[in-house]
């Protein structure tokens, strides 16, 4: 049984935000490095801390991906807000391009085509980018100008397997 994830503060989160969930408490200082470099690549003039909403969940930590959606999806109002969640799991605290696991919240019930599914995860349901990939990943899912398989096989040519940006 998947734990209920707190999700406080929360409800007043702008729908534009992008939303990290912290999976991994174990170094402070590589969580302000990824923070920093988060609100470094925002697009919001008057407060980057406001391009991004945290949901601590130190009950996940080690958690696969599957138990994280799940836990996630508990909170039906906000996952169907969702099209993608970036998780900063003990991968990104060890790595020094500290690079956010990106999963998609879709599933094959949101596609009325078998093949439109499969294109978007013919390179995975997830894959990392560094922290300034999230907004440019996150503002163009939001806005339907890319899709999440764009972003997954740009990661997939990388050599480490991480979306940095389109040249």
């Amino acid at each position: 049984m998947v734990k209920m994830v707190a999700l406080s503060g929360l409800s007043e989160r702008n729908e534009f935000s992008a939303v990290v969930i912290r999976t991994d408490f174990t170094d402070e200082a590589s969580w302000r490095e990824t923070t920093a470099e988060l609100e470094r690549s925002s697009h919001y003039d008057d407060d980057p801390a406001e391009s991004y909403d945290v949901i601590d969940a130190p009950e996940l930590d080690g958690a696969d991906t599957n138990a994280i959606l799940a836990a996630i999806s508990a909170h039906e109002e906000l996952w169907e807000q969702l099209s993608v969640v970036f998780i900063a799991d003990s991968a990104t605290m060890r790595a020094d391009h500290h690079a956010l696991l990106v999963v998609t919240t879709m599933t094959r019930e949101d596609f009325e085509e078998e093949e439109d599914y499969e294109a978007m995860v013919e390179f995975g349901r997830e894959f990392r980018t560094v922290p300034s990939g999230v907004h440019s990943i996150h503002a163009n899912l939001e806005l339907a100008n890319m899709d999440f398989e764009e972003f997954s096989a740009s990661a997939h040519e990388d050599s480490e397997g991480v979306f940095r940006a389109f040249s």
